[in-house]
């Protein structure tokens, strides 16, 4: 089957670089989602660091899926928990309702965050993305965060989130700035 390009033992942190077929595991995951549950959201958009070339990340897909409405939740949760993902619980406004898909036991390979297109979430996601992807000098420096992050915190994937949270909220703060926005 070759390398493994994706996937990632629960709560253990490990950085690899950037894949370019990252992007087309994204591709097939969202026709799938399309197939699934399309009539029931609005867009579905590759985000985290497997979606910016270039930046080490952790191998696991994180795509974020804008619901028409948070009613549809319960429709959306049933149709893809019988196509294997499962169901982790609504994180609110940090990541949504979440869904995973393991491709071995324990070995987490998608994390789906669900979430209205009006949700600060889902602008705030977007908008990280897009400034790490169009920022070499902002991008080489959250790389730098990310890996000194996983070397005190290889086991811990809750400690090394918090410890990214103050470098993407300075990040927001000036994008949403430079666009206009209230944030």
């Amino acid at each position: 089957m070759g390398e493994l390009i994706i996937g990632l033992q629960r709560h253990t942190v490990r950085l690899v670089e950037h894949h370019p077929r990252w992007a087309a595991l994204f591709l097939a995951a969202s026709a799938e989602l399309q197939r699934l549950v399309g009539d029931l959201v609005v867009d579905i958009q590759h985000i985290g660091s497997t979606s910016v070339p270039g930046l080490p990340a952790k191998p696991i897909l994180d795509i974020d899926v804008a619901l028409h409405s948070r009613d549809d939740l319960p429709a959306i949760i049933t149709a893809l928990t019988h196509h294997d993902y499962i169901d982790r619980g609504d994180g609110g406004t940090n990541g949504g309702y979440l869904l995973v898909r393991d491709i071995q036991p324990d070995v987490r390979a998608i994390h789906l965050h669900l979430m209205e297109s009006t949700d600060k979430q889902w602008r705030d996601d977007l908008a990280f993305r897009d400034a790490l992807r169009g920022d070499a000098v902002l991008r080489e420096r959250y790389a730098a965060l990310k890996r000194d992050l996983v070397r005190q915190f290889p086991d811990d994937r809750k400690s090394y989130t918090a410890g990214k949270h103050e470098f993407i909220q300075r990040t927001l703060k000036g994008t949403h700035h430079d666009q206009g926005g209230d944030c």
